[in-house]
């Protein structure tokens, strides 16, 4: 079926399900490893090196492949890149069920990530084709909700699959929903129109450059935790990151025919839409970071437990994904974005507020009122940014969306852990214990209550949990104040008025403009 004839088919939303189904399996594989690795680390006899490279194998793939996989698409159709990057997932998961080795699980980890790098850009760039204009914010609410649930849902299906079966079950369980979201998007998405693009030459340098800037980049966000921000490793990667990435930049600049077009930013819809996107995801990382820690170190909760008490954030989100349909065409997405980011402020600073005596009371109204600012924010801005690409070749546009969110999301997660860590050991008191026990009660919360039950030591469990209260605080002061600013920047500078998105022709001439 033709893109054409499927906008005006109901068969539209069995397609949109197809998709959301491949970026929710993308969405649970995230985050459902974490609550394996400890069993992985016994059952394999995994290190800590090991088990670090089981996930940062993954978000190094994802993080490398996911820019030039838009181009691909573009040129060789999104729908046969984005079914073969959903084989791939498959394939991955199935070997990773049966690995014999914390080498096979990394190795089968690194390509889960680089099938997932095909599938997130991908569904993105099918969404114009599927649905017409007036229908699209519904189906970027729908896929942006997808993308969310799968990370508090994650170790939830894991905690559940670890209590039944065998640890290999995590992976497992990604190989029948794959093959249903092949078979669906065989049968629901439409056939690729034939592009023009094959005989154009492959942007080489550029992919090479931002590839390596990235691994870098990543390389070193990997190390922060174990190492801190200080060490030479460390420095030395994100000095080398800074150096390709800004060659990759000038280089993109002056290409003819680059692997993204960075024109695309000067675009306020595109620049603004994406910013705005990527603040919200760093504070909806930093919440999702340290919540499901807090619900099981303080609350006690085990894994699956934890994920249902996650859910009123996806409560509120999908809230607003109903709301912002209705509401942004009334008042515009200058007036909905900040009201979005000011509501996803007042929930983290509300969670900031967050007590060592505290139950999940307080912890439900505010992940509702946050995914509620959520839901208000990102949708209408992901909206912004989709309605700048043009009406062909949209797989590069999204690809720089969602790497841009990706690296955001990385460093993040680096600098707010480096905050919690802090704040933690600010405020824990191991005095009087012995050094390898003290040692263990600083490293995590974990540690200090296993610690503590072994010495029969009830002032230390106390400690910890109110040091790590203290450090949740921190991190959700901190998310609380980037979603206030991005909603004041949001307001300025958010165009008024929706621009005409430039055709291929456009952008063309004016890159060629620019070289010349």
């Amino acid at each position: 079926m033709s893109a054409h004839s499927l906008s005006r088919s109901p068969r539209r939303w069995l397609a949109l399900a197809a998709l959301t189904l491949s970026v929710l399996i993308v969405g649970l594989d995230g985050t459902v490893i974490s609550v394996a690795l400890p069993t992985i680390a016994g059952e394999l006899h995994a290190d800590s090196g090991q088990l670090q490279w089981i996930s940062g194998g993954y978000l190094l793939a994802l993080s490398v492949a996911m820019l030039p996989v838009g181009l691909l698409g573009d040129r060789y159709g999104h729908r046969r890149l984005l079914l073969a990057g959903i084989a791939l997932f498959g394939l991955a998961s199935l070997a990773g069920a049966f690995a014999g080795s914390p080498g096979e699980v990394v190795a089968a980890r690194t390509v889960l990530g680089l099938g997932a790098a095909a599938i997130t850009p991908l569904t993105m760039a099918i969404l114009p084709r599927v649905f017409a204009k007036e229908e699209l914010p519904r189906a970027i609410a729908v896929w942006t909700a997808a993308t969310a649930l799968g990370m508090p849902v994650g170790p939830l299906v894991g905690g559940w699959l670890l209590d039944h079966f065998w640890w290999g079950s995590v992976f497992l369980f990604n190989v029948p929903v794959a093959g249903l979201a092949l078979l669906a998007g065989l049968w629901l998405l439409p056939r690729d129109p034939r592009t023009a693009d094959r005989a154009v030459p492959f942007d080489t340098l550029g992919t090479v450059l931002g590839g390596l800037g990235i691994t870098v980049l990543v390389h070193g966000t990997i190390l922060i935790p174990a190492h801190g921000w200080t060490a030479p490793a460390v420095l030395a990667s994100l000095g080398a990151a800074a150096v390709l990435l800004t060659a990759f930049v000038l280089h993109e600049r002056r290409h003819l025919h680059p692997l993204v077009d960075l024109g695309l930013f000067a675009d306020r819809r595109y620049l603004w839409g994406t910013l705005t996107a990527v603040f919200v995801n760093f504070a909806v990382t930093g919440i999702l970071f340290v919540v499901p820690q807090y619900l099981q170190a303080v609350l006690g909760n085990d894994s699956l437990g934890t994920g249902i008490r996650v859910l009123p954030l996806i409560g509120g989100l999908m809230v607003a994904a109903a709301m912002s349909e209705a509401l942004v065409p009334r008042l515009g997405a200058r007036v909905v974005v900040p009201l979005g980011l000011f509501l996803l402020a007042a929930g983290t600073l509300l969670g900031a507020t967050t007590g060592g005596s505290d139950g999940y009371g307080l912890t439900a109204l505010w992940l509702a009122l946050a995914g509620l600012g959520f839901g208000l924010a990102v949708v209408p801005a992901t909206g912004l940014a989709m309605g700048a690409l043009p009406e062909t070749n949209t797989g590069s546009g999204t690809s720089l969306l969602e790497t841009v969110q990706q690296l955001g999301g990385v460093l993040g997660v680096a600098g707010l852990g480096s905050l919690l860590g802090a704040g933690y050991l600010a405020r824990l008191r191991t005095d009087g214990l012995p050094a390898p026990a003290a040692h263990t009660a600083r490293d995590s919360v974990t540690g200090a209550d296993a610690v503590a039950a072994r010495l029969h030591d009830p002032g230390l469990g106390l400690s910890a949990h109110t040091a790590f209260v203290h450090g949740m605080d921190l991190v959700l002061t901190a998310c609380g104040a980037i979603a206030l600013v991005t909603g004041v920047l949001a307001a300025l500078f958010l165009p008024r008025r929706a621009a005409a998105a430039p055709t291929v022709a456009e952008g063309a001439a004016q890159r060629a403009e620019s070289v010349a």
